[in-house]
Order: C-alpha cells, then structure tokens, then sequence
C-alpha cells in the first residue's frame, strides 16, 4: 500500500505562532505512517525553518509575497502535484482559502485547521463559501471550535478539535522570587495591536497615577519584535512608566521565561496562545486577557488573573493584587504547571492527533 502524502500548506516561516508547533504536529502524522512535507507561501522572517529542517521535513518556501494571490495559488498547484501529495492540511487564512482552492482542482482531501479567533472579514466571508471543500476542519482549542462552527458553518461531523500544544517534562521550572530582588515580569509576543502591550502600559500608568507602590521594585520586559516598537517605548515615556523594557526577539524563549515570576498576556484577541501557556508549564502565574483558550487555562486565584480584553482598569486591578503579594506566586506557579501537565500531556496530543487522522485516512 503506498504511503499517505501530506503537503502541510502554512502562510510563512514566520517564527511563532501557529508555525512554532509545526514539527510536534506533523510528527503525530509521520509517526501514523504518513510522509509530511511542509509548503510556505512566503518566507517573512524564517524564523521557523531551523526547526522544520532539523525535524527532516524538508521546507518547500516559495519567493513571492503575501498579496500575490494568484501566483501563490499556480506555485502550491505545481509543487504539491509534483511532489505527488495525496493529502493538503493547511493551517492559517491564506493557506487555507488557497489550499480549498487547489486540493479540489488536484483531487485531493483538504484538512484546514483553524487557530484564530479573530477572522478579517472578507476571510471569513470566503472561508464560509469554502468551508465545504475541507474534508475536515481542525480547531486548535476549544474556543477556536465554537467559533468555527459559529463563523464559518461548519457541521459538527466535520469539526474536530486537537489542542495545538502539549505540556514539555523538560520546560524549565522558573525559579521563585526571593526577597532582596526585583520582581520581574513579562511577555513573549509581537510588539502587534493584537497582543494589547499599549493596555498594559496603560495599567501601569494607572496604578502609579492612584499611587500605588509595590512593596519590591518591578521591572517589565517584553521579549519580541514588531511594528510597535517606537510607538511602545514612547507611550511608556510619555506615561511615565519607567520600569517597562522592549527587550526585542529572543532565541531562548525558555530561558526568558525561567527568569520570571510573573507572566502577562494582555491581549485583544486570541486563539490557542502557546505562549501563555508555556509561561504556566514554566511554573509562572499568569495575568492575561479573558480571550480564546486563556479562560479555560487560567482560574482566578488559583494559577493566574484574567481581565476582559482592552480593560485598563481590570488590568491595573490584576497587576495590583499580584504585585501586593510577591510571596504567594511561587505556590500559584506550581498549581499551573501542574495544571498543564494535567490537561496537556504529551500523551493525550498525540493520541488526539491519531484520532484525528484516522478519520481521514482509515
């Protein structure tokens, strides 16, 4: 019998994001009996390839843009028909739409995931005349599954739901604030309106203009890139919020995360959100928005903080009662670690994956 083939169509080699999880995925299908190879419409940072190639899944990336449309669409046609892929699983709006565009046109079984809460609407709109093309829809959560069946139409008996993530043994555990030393706090994100960094400044401003004084000092840093980057640091400025740093794109997510003892997620929207939930199998307590997934991770006073998205002064609330208490979130970070491990073990993401790809491929 001949192998499977699965052409994994993605948007970019962008590091993060739904690309971050890409080898652990489409090890799940390998390990099922099915050869993967990855398809990138367009390269942006390549962030993600050292870890793709190191996984032997062999990046095709094509040299184009990310409005050429039409010329990504005869790209994808000839290169997954050349490779003699039997299966399209896209993952990300772009693909997607081109993947239900394509496979069709090939014969070819399309699996989409979907990972994002928010939808541009005229994505939404031709994702939900599409939708019909998929032979099944994956949500990575399952918020992204509500919403799935919500947006786009999709019948439950062709949505299924894999969380997109799976809690590592071997993520270090950060180390406990000790007193004598500043509290450190943070967040892994682009320095996008998405990720609600301007909400955050905004809090901290809010809590130094009701003159609020932690009992330790604080220090903040922000570990990525982005198009914010000036407009961050001079609303900072202007706000008078002088412990806040931009620390730019790390290397060592991991590492960054160790030394923390507080994680902050104050974004507008969400899906799955790894990061965040990296942060609570590092053992870090977490303030974040009540967006996508984080709701169902995070219980207030026992793991973390949760505010509505874009509130300054539920934010600011958070960040006072975390901060009053440096002591206590140790303990808190230990119940989110164990919480991770409890709800996404290895085990159970791979068994999912199998589930899954069974239906497909019997």
């Amino acid at each position: 019998m001949t192998r499977p083939r699965i052409a994994y169509v993605i948007n970019s080699v962008e590091g993060g994001g739904a690309a971050l999880p890409v080898p652990a995925v489409t090890q799940v299908l390998r390990d099922a009996g099915a050869d993967v190879r990855v398809f990138a419409l367009t390269r942006r940072d390549g962030r993600a390839l050292p870890p793709m190639i190191t996984a032997g899944l062999e990046p095709s990336v094509r040299d184009g843009g990310e409005t050429d449309h039409f010329a990504a669409a005869r790209w994808l046609m000839k290169e997954v028909r050349g490779w003699g892929a039997t299966h399209l699983w896209t993952s990300l709006s772009r693909a997607t739409i081109l993947g239900l565009i394509v496979g069709p046109m090939l014969g070819l079984p399309v699996v989409s995931w979907q990972h994002a809460a928010f939808l541009k609407p005229w994505n939404r709109r031709l994702m939900r005349q599409l939708q019909g093309r998929a032979r099944l829809w994956v949500a990575d959560s399952q918020s992204v599954a509500e919403l799935t069946a919500e947006r786009l139409k999709v019948p439950i008996g062709r949505l299924e739901t894999w969380p997109i993530y799976f809690a590592d043994p071997a993520m270090p555990e950060a180390r406990a604030w000790s007193p004598g030393e500043p509290l450190r706090l943070g967040s892994l994100g682009r320095l996008h309106p998405v990720k609600g960094y301007d909400v955050l400044i905004d809090a901290l401003a809010r809590l130094r203009m009701q003159g609020f004084k932690p009992p330790v000092p604080v220090e903040i840093a922000i570990a990525g890139d982005g198009e914010q980057t000036a407009a961050l640091m001079a609303r900072a400025s202007q706000a008078g919020v002088t412990n806040f740093t931009l620390a730019g794109y790390t290397s060592d997510p991991r590492g960054f995360l160790a030394g923390l003892h507080l994680y902050l997620q104050p974004s507008r929207s969400e899906g799955f959100c790894i990061a965040a939930h990296e942060a609570l199998t590092a053992a870090l307590p977490t303030i974040a928005s009540s967006v996508g997934e984080l709701p169902f991770s995070i219980a207030p006073a026992r793991n973390g903080w949760l505010a509505p998205p874009g509130d300054v002064d539920a934010l600011a609330s958070a960040l006072h009662e975390a901060l009053s208490d440096p002591g206590a979130l140790a303990a808190m970070g230990k119940t989110a670690r164990a919480d991770m491990f409890d709800r996404f073990s290895k085990e159970r993401f791979e068994a999912r994956g199998r589930t899954i790809w069974q239906r497909i491929h019997p």
